[in-house]
């Protein structure tokens, strides 16, 4: 196997700095950061500042993060109503997601200890979308195993995570995305993708390469 290249940190310095990015599109990326993650007051200052205007109304970031701390909190019900009030056809035209909500629902309900009106729910909302779906009857069956386990440390972390507020934030995730979606907007900040493909392009050149590779929460080269 041949040796690896080295790179020393002078070298890669320099030909990081031939590198041209305009301002411009470093006004773009940092738009659709605060855009896509929901920072709607920093997302209007930045607009004013550097001149640029937003690629959607500012006023859906509110809406959209609204939703996404009804979701955080357990209150399934808010959310949907304002989804609607915001674009009827995101759920009319999703029945996934629509389902990803109403499992929500009902994994509230269990948590909350109110198992006959869980019960009621999964028969009349639940069961019979699982019976059209086969995901669907998987995820119904998953949610319902709750009530066999409680809250039993015994219980699978498949079962248990559903309580989680991993679940919650998975949840508000799915319709976040599909908001962003509706405004045709992209589901994850490009900057978030730029930085995973540099990590992607690290692994790669670490193959062949010795060179500084760059710290992320630090911003420095190691």
């Amino acid at each position: 196997m041949a040796p690896k290249q080295q790179i020393r940190k002078e070298e890669w310095e320099r030909r990081l700095h031939d590198v041209q990015v305009s301002k411009t599109d470093l006004n773009r990326l940092v738009m659709d950061y605060l855009v896509i993650e929901g920072f709607k007051t920093a997302a209007e200052e930045f607009s004013k500042e550097a001149g640029l205007a937003s690629p959607v109304d500012l006023e859906s970031i509110e809406s959209r993060m609204n939703i996404r701390e009804a979701l955080q909190r357990g209150d399934v019900g808010e959310a949907i109503t304002r989804v609607n009030d915001l674009n009827p056809e995101i759920l009319d035209t999703n029945p996934s997601l629509y389902f990803c909500l109403q499992q929500q629902k009902l994994i509230e309900f269990i948590r909350q200890g109110r198992i006959s009106e869980a019960l009621e729910f999964a028969q009349e909302e639940l069961a019979p979308r699982g019976e059209e779906n086969p995901e669907f009857l998987a995820e119904l069956e998953k949610t319902m195993a709750l009530l066999a386990f409680e809250s039993s440390p015994s219980a699978p972390p498949s079962i248990s995570d559903l309580l989680s507020p991993a679940q919650r934030m998975r949840t508000a995730s799915a319709v976040n995305a599909a908001i962003l979606e509706s405004l045709s907007q992209g589901k994850e900040a490009k900057l978030v993708a730029l930085l995973k493909l540099l990590c992607w392009g690290e692994s790669m050149l670490d193959e062949r390469a010795e060179f500084p590779k760059l710290d992320i929460s630090e911003g420095t080269f190691k």
